[in-house]
C-alpha cells in the first residue's frame, strides 16, 4: 500500500514534533503547520493562517530569494534545497534547510505548495567554528615563518604554505601532487622512499618526532642546510599523514662560520706570535745562557753546572712553545696538509704526555679543501685532549680514510670509556664543540663504547670540492 494513501500515516508525520511542515496556497499564503513548526517558531497555524509565511517568518533581507525558490518555482524541478534564517516569535533567528514541492489534484493541477523543512541551526554553528577554526589554523600556517609541508603515506605533497614557497623556490601548483623527493638532493633523493618504507614495514622511528639537520635542494638547484621535524598524524578513516616543519639554517650556518673563521684568525694569531715573539726570545736567551755556560766552564766555574740545567729547560720551553704555535695554527695548506698536520698532532702528543699515539692513513687521502681540513684537525685535537684528561688512556689511535662517498677520522683510546647518556652539561663542551665543527663541514659525529673498551670517535664527511686558499707565512 502506498504510504500517501493511508490519512494516518500522514497525520502521524505531520504531527511528529521533529517534522517542519507547512502547507501553502499557490500565492504562498499559510493553510496549516506542523505541531514541529509551531514548536519551533512560537505561532500557532491559526495565528498565521492566510498569512505570507515568508513575509511572517523569513528576515527582510532574505524574502526575495525565498519567494522565488518557494513561488516563482510552481512547476518547476524543486531538487534544489537552500538554507534561510526564520524568525521566531521572540526575534530570535533559527536556520531550517528548506525544501518545496507542488500540490496538485487528480488533474495534474497546482493547487498548493508543500514546505518541508529541516532545522540546522547548531549544525550551522558547528560548520562556522569549523570554517573558522579552519581559517585561523590556515592563516597560522600561512603567516609561519617556517616552511610547513603535509605528505601522504605515498610520500606525496599535499599541502604546503607559503614560507614553503619562499625558503623552495617553487609554487604550491608546482609542489601539491608531487612527490617529497623534489625537495631532496642526492643521495638522499633516491634513499628518501626506502626510509618511508621501511618505517611503514617496521615501525621503528628513526626521524618522526625527532628534529634534525638535513639538506634540501631549491628549484634553482643549490643545496642548503635545514633543521627537520617530522609529525605523523592518524586520521579517522585509518589514513597516515605526515608534517614535516623546516627551518632555513643558511643564516645560523653562515654566523656559525664567521664565528668559527674569528676564533681560527684569533687562534693562528696568537700561535703566529709564539712562534714569531716568544720563540725567537726564548731562543736569543738560550744562545746567550749557551755562551755563558760555554766561558764558565772554561774558567772551571762552579756554577757552570747549573747553568747548563738553565740550557737544557730554556731549549725545552722553545719546544714546547713551537708546539703550542704549531697546534694553535696548523699547516694544512695542500691537499695532503691534514695528513702532515695529524701524524705530527700523534708525534707531539707521544711526546708530551708519554702515551702510545699512532697515526694510521694506508692510502693517502686528499682534502682540497683547507677549511674542511682545519676543522677536521681541530676534532682531532679536541678527542685527543678528551682522551687525555677525560678517559685517562694510555693509548690513542689516530686514522683517516677515505671511502666511497666521502671519508672518515676515527679516534679510539683504551680509557675508561663515556658514561651512558652523554650530555653535554656531564661531559663538557669538547663533544658539542666536535659535533658543531662536523655540522659545519656537511659531516656526521658520533661518540661510541669502543668494543675492546675506551671511546671511539667518529666523524664521516663528504668528500669537498676544491677551494682556493689564501697563502700564510711559513714557519722557521
Amino acid at each position: 500500500m502506498c504510504p500517501t494513501s493511508d490519512p494516518a500515516l500522514l497525520q502521524s508525520l505531520v504531527e511528529h514534533s521533529g517534522m517542519l511542515v507547512m502547507g501553502l496556497d499557490t500565492a504562498g499564503r499559510v493553510q496549516w503547520m506542523s505541531r514541529g513548526l509551531e514548536i519551533l517558531s512560537g505561532y500557532t497555524s491559526e495565528e498565521l493562517h492566510g498569512r505570507d509565511w515568508v513575509e511572517a517568518l523569513i528576515p527582510a533581507e532574505y524574502r526575495e530569494a525565498t519567494w522565488k525558490l518557494c513561488r516563482g518555482s510552481i512547476g518547476e524541478d524543486r531538487i534544489g534545497s537552500h538554507v534561510k534564517p526564520l524568525t521566531v516569535c521572540d526575534g530570535t533567528l533559527r536556520h531550517v534547510e528548506w525544501l518545496h514541492s507542488d500540490v496538485k489534484d487528480k488533474q495534474g493541477q497546482v493547487t498548493g505548495i508543500l514546505c518541508i523543512g529541516r532545522d540546522v541551526t547548531e549544525l550551522q554553528k558547528a560548520r562556522e567554528a569549523l570554517v573558522f577554526s579552519e581559517k585561523r589554523s590556515r592563516a597560522i600556517v600561512e603567516t609561519a615563518v617556517n616552511a610547513i609541508i603535509t605528505m601522504s603515506e605515498e610520500r606525496i605533497i599535499e599541502t604546503v604554505n607559503t614560507a614553503t614557497e619562499r625558503i623552495f623556490g617553487y609554487s604550491k601548483e608546482e609542489m601539491v601532487g608531487k612527490n617529497i623527493r623534489m625537495l631532496m638532493p642526492q643521495p638522499y633523493r633516491d634513499k628518501h622512499d626506502g626510509y618511508v618504507k621501511s618505517y611503514m614495514n617496521t615501525g621503528v622511528k628513526k626521524i618522526i618526532g625527532i628534529g634534525r639537520e638535513a639538506v634540501g635542494q631549491r628549484k634553482d638547484g643549490s643545496i642548503f642546510p635545514l633543521d627537520l621535524s617530522v609529525g605523523e598524524v592518524r586520521l579517522q578513516d585509518g589514513r597516515r599523514v605526515f608534517t614535516g616543519i623546516i627551518r632555513d639554517l643558511t643564516d645560523r650556518k653562515l654566523l656559525e662560520e664567521k664565528i668559527l673563521q674569528i676564533s681560527e684568525e684569533e687562534q693562528h694569531r696568537i700561535g703566529q706570535d709564539i712562534h714569531d715573539d716568544l720563540c725567537q726570545q726564548l731562543a736569543a736567551i738560550g744562545c746567550l745562557a749557551k755562551v755563558a755556560h760555554q766561558q764558565l766552564t772554561k774558567g772551571g766555574s762552579e756554577q757552570a753546572e747549573s747553568l747548563h740545567e738553565i740550557v737544557r729547560l730554556v731549549t725545552h720551553a722553545n719546544v714546547r712553545a713551537r708546539e703550542m704555535s704549531r697546534g694553535l695554527m696548523p699547516v694544512v695548506l695542500d691537499s695532503e696538509g691534514l695528513m702532515a698536520a695529524l701524524a705530527e698532532l700523534a708525534q707531539g702528543t707521544e711526546r708530551i704526555f708519554r702515551v702510545s699515539c699512532p697515526f694510521r692513513c694506508d692510502r693517502p687521502v686528499q682534502v682540497p679543501d683547507n677549511k674542511v681540513a682545519t676543522q677536521l684537525f681541530r676534532i682531532a685535537q679536541e678527542a685527543v685532549a678528551n682522551a687525555i684528561k677525560h678517559s685517562h688512556a694510555d693509548r690513542i689511535e689516530l686514522s683517516l680514510t677515505e671511502e666511497e662517498d666521502g671519508m672518515q677520522l676515527l679516534i679510539r683510546d683504551n680509557g675508561v670509556g663515556i658514561p651512558d647518556n652523554v650530555s653535554g652539561k656531564s661531559t663538557g663542551m669538547g663533544l658539542l664543540t666536535m659535533s658543531h665543527r662536523t655540522r659545519m663541514i656537511g659531516g656526521v659525529f658520533a661518540v661510541e663504547h669502543d668494543e675492546s673498551g675506551g671511546t671511539l670517535v667518529r666523524c664521516r664527511v663528504p668528500l669537498p670540492t676544491p677551494q682556493k686558499t689564501p697563502q700564510r707565512r711559513n714557519r722557521s
